[in-house]
């Protein structure tokens, strides 16, 4: 696809949403192409449509309401793909995990639109925190619920423990997006080890409960291990 397009001919009446999905799509075409937020200006939108700067202008206010408005459209994506992952396991755990990994493994792929949707620092209540209140995390926090409801979560506000996953998954995500040199593993191995153990950690910390730090967790597993005794 080339950057320059032939001037487009009036658009008839009532196409503007078609044109506005157009230049959204071309914002994230040159977002990808590019792997870099300064190459989306209004006026590079514009060649890429078609249009005049001024057309692009009708339907955003700046380059950031563009932006940010392409930052909401990720996080729809997300949320269909980590609904996806999470339906596809009965088990809470497994579901947990496997939004887990589909997040890690969809911010990979779509490297630069995770950068501006999670690491760009924006102004509160933008479309962006909007959509990221109720979709992907949302479903997150309802397999949360449930893990509550059977018991392996203490029962309260989601929030926190979605939090700690959410941190747990975007860690590793930010790792293998700035640094993909590091020997992770294969197939995404290293995600799966630090999901798995943030998932165990979790459940650790509500069985032995309380306030639990590093002295309370060393006495929990001698416990344990001496339970098993010598030949286990």
């Amino acid at each position: 696809m080339t950057v320059e397009r032939l001037r487009r001919r009036r658009s008839p009446r009532g196409s503007g949403e078609q044109l506005r999905a157009e230049i959204l799509t071309a914002a994230t075409e040159l977002l990808l192409e590019s792997g870099d937020e300064s190459a989306v200006s209004i006026r590079a939108v514009a060649n890429r449509v078609g249009v005049t700067p001024p057309s692009i202008y009708i339907h955003f206010a700046d380059k950031d309401t563009l932006i940010d408005e392409v930052v909401a459209q990720y996080f729809t994506r997300l949320d269909e793909v980590m609904r996806a992952a999470g339906a596809e396991h009965e088990d809470s755990w497994e579901a947990a995990h496997a939004q887990g990994m589909a997040y890690v493994r969809f911010a990979v792929e779509n490297a630069e639109l995770y950068r501006v949707a999670t690491m760009k620092v924006c102004a509160e209540g933008t479309d962006a925190d909007a959509v990221l209140g109720q979709s992907a995390f949302v479903h997150f926090a309802e397999t949360i619920e449930r893990l509550m409801d059977e018991g392996f979560v203490d029962k309260g506000d989601p929030t926190p423990v979605v939090l700690e996953l959410w941190t747990a998954a975007h860690g590793v995500a930010a790792l293998m997006i700035a640094k993909p040199y590091i020997a992770i593993g294969d197939d995404y191995e290293l995600a799966e080890r630090v999901l798995t153990s943030v998932c165990l950690g979790r459940a650790t910390k509500d069985l032995i409960g309380g306030d639990v730090g590093p002295t309370k967790i060393r006495d929990f597993i001698v416990e344990q291990r001496s339970r098993r005794g010598p030949d286990s």
